[in-house]
């Protein structure tokens, strides 16, 4: 990456951390159609008191901040709107340090109830849950996008076999309420029924409007679930707002959403293509259908990352993990097919296949609708580097059904029988991150690894081409999963072919649960591997195979598709 990129990358994210808090909620622009055109304060008295709230985006891409704000300040001045049910199906939070965010709306009173699939970054309302403000519901994010997709064309609730045997089960699990609230799923059958309340306003953000009122995505990171949401609100009889960063000239053939579906516009000139990123000074490599070298991009990306201290340091254990799950992929997923990815390892993943160049060989996804190009890391997750194009997230998770070949995805703990936690990481409200995508996602899959860390805590040593355990952590292999997020029994029921990607080495999912396939070099299995886990893992073989030590230094270290390697399906 050329120094001048650099300086460019740190100008932009140091004026990005001085002006994050800017907004004006009286700014609009004259000449504008006064019924159609509002400013913030405006707007956001169109939202009604114990209305059902839906605001698009996810993480940093296309925040809805300037309706947060304006929605905070309103209720601060004259207590209302009060009483709203918000739903947010991916992380909309700031993690108590970005401001502009869900968490804007943290105040007992204002939000009542809290629908999402992904909280973790939502701390201070995952507070007033804790305290009992607030009733929290957690829903997987896939039949979020599809029950709100259904409202559109009135009806509420959506099927599927997501969640069967997992803690969303009434069956097994407690469903969707978090601690109190009525169930939002309900058995069907040998399927679960998914609902959402009436959706009665849309809040998106977009990037820009005409002056008749339609709005264009042109120029946009993500789609997510904006043009189901206002679907949905018109079907209900409700409002939509939109906030977008300039109004421009018509192109009937790029209208996103029609005039005739949107109630009242917020030009705001802050808003963001993405986290840093205005849309004004949008960067095209985001954009569908953009062209360039994708591991520059990804290196600037990085780099942006590493300026902003978002991400963990990876050290050489750690790229280790890397290198050994992009060759499992490569070895279990066919030249091809259509991936999903999540966040953390998978992102290191990604970056060894780029390297390597095999990144042009299967099409990346992620749950936002950004298809093709290489998904954007860290603070910009659910982003692409050179999409070819964008979808929403309801056609990306409908997509996966029938098209889905793999996806890598981390955990928080795995248990003996091969179930994942991927939604909680202790005993209180606070802690909880929520399934996000992932119960969506692993019923669709063909294939799944799942890459992460053999203990947390834990400290390695990267010597010669072996790893070595200079620590102990704590046990993430435990006997029993705090919660079942993954079902190890539907997988298996399904066909699936699952794998576990650590420091330790490889394990496969089988019938008899955990089986140690492959060791890390240097790692004495009974003591290093099986006497550090608490969960129960089985050794088929009294020499387990070792990976190869260049997967370990790095050096001499190349990855290639086998010969056999083929598209698995259209």
């Amino acid at each position: 990456m050329r120094l001048s990129d650099r300086a460019q990358v740190i100008k932009q994210l140091v004026q990005w951390r001085i002006n994050w808090n800017r907004r004006d909620l009286d700014f609009l622009p004259p000449g504008l159609d006064p019924e159609r055109f509002l400013n913030a304060r405006a707007a956001v008295g169109l939202v009604a008191d114990g209305s059902t709230v839906v605001s698009c985006g996810l993480a940093a891409n296309a925040r809805c901040s300037i309706f947060y704000w304006a929605l905070r300040e309103r209720f601060e001045t004259d207590g209302h709107p009060a009483g709203l049910t918000w739903i947010s199906v991916g992380a909309q939070g700031g993690r108590g340090r970005v401001p502009g965010t869900v968490e804007e709306l943290a105040l007992p009173g204002l939000i009542t109830r809290y629908i999402s699939g992904h909280v973790e970054t939502a701390r201070a309302l995952l507070r007033m849950a804790q305290a009992d403000q607030l009733e929290l519901h957690l829903l997987p994010q896939g039949e979020m996008t599809h029950v709100i997709e259904a409202q559109g064309e009135g009806r509420d609730w959506v099927r599927s076999r997501t969640g069967v045997h997992t803690f969303l089960d009434p069956r097994c699990g407690r469903g969707s309420p978090v601690s109190r609230g009525e169930n939002l799923i309900t058995v069907a059958g040998d399927e679960l029924e998914f609902r959402l309340p009436r959706i009665d306003v849309a809040i998106i953000n977009a990037p820009y409007a005409d002056p008749a009122g339609n709005i264009y995505f042109r120029h946009a990171a993500t789609l997510t679930e904006s043009l189901e949401a206002a679907r949905a609100a018109n079907f209900n009889g409700g409002v939509v707002l939109v906030s977008v960063a300039d109004v421009i000239d018509p192109a009937p053939s790029e209208v996103s959403i029609p005039a005739h579906q949107v109630d009242a516009i917020v030009v705001n000139p802050h808003n963001e293509q993405t986290g840093g990123i205005p849309q004004r000074k949008y960067w095209p490599l985001f954009t569908a259908g953009s062209s360039g070298d994708a591991t520059v991009g990804v290196q600037k990306l990085r780099f942006a990352n590493d300026v902003l201290g978002y991400t963990p340091a990876r050290g050489p254990a750690e790229q280790a993990v890397a290198r050994l799950g992009a060759q499992v992929f490569t070895r279990a997923v066919p030249r091809g097919a259509t991936v999903n990815l999540g966040v953390g390892y998978g992102e290191e993943l990604v970056r060894v296949l780029c390297e390597q160049g095999l990144h042009r060989d299967v099409t990346f996804t992620t749950e936002t609708g950004v298809y093709g190009g290489v998904p954007a890391p860290g603070i910009y997750f659910g982003a692409a580097v050179h999409p070819q194009r964008l979808k929403s997230s309801a056609w990306m998770f409908r997509h996966y059904q029938e098209h889905l070949d793999a996806t890598i995805l981390g955990f928080l703990e795995v248990d003996s029988a091969g179930n994942v936690n991927g939604s909680e990481r202790g005993d209180r409200i606070t802690d909880l991150v929520g399934p996000g995508g992932l119960p969506t996602i692993v019923a669709a899959a063909r294939t799944i690894i799942f890459i992460g860390g053999w203990m947390s805590g834990a400290r390695w040593r990267v010597e010669r081409g072996h790893m070595k355990l200079v620590q102990p952590g704590v046990p993430k292999f435990v006997e029993r999963v705090r919660t079942v997020t993954f079902s190890a029994r539907a997988a298996l029921e399904a066909g699936k072919r699952v794998f576990y990607v650590t420091h330790a080495g490889v394990l496969r999912l089988q019938d008899s649960g955990l089986v140690l396939e492959a060791a890390m070099p240097g790692l004495d299995v009974e003591r290093d591997i099986l006497g550090t886990a608490g969960a129960r893992v089985r050794v088929e073989h009294s020499q387990v195979p070792r990976v190869d030590a260049s997967v370990v230094s790095g050096h001499g270290y190349s990855l290639a598709w086998p010969a056999t390697g083929e598209k698995v399906r259209e």
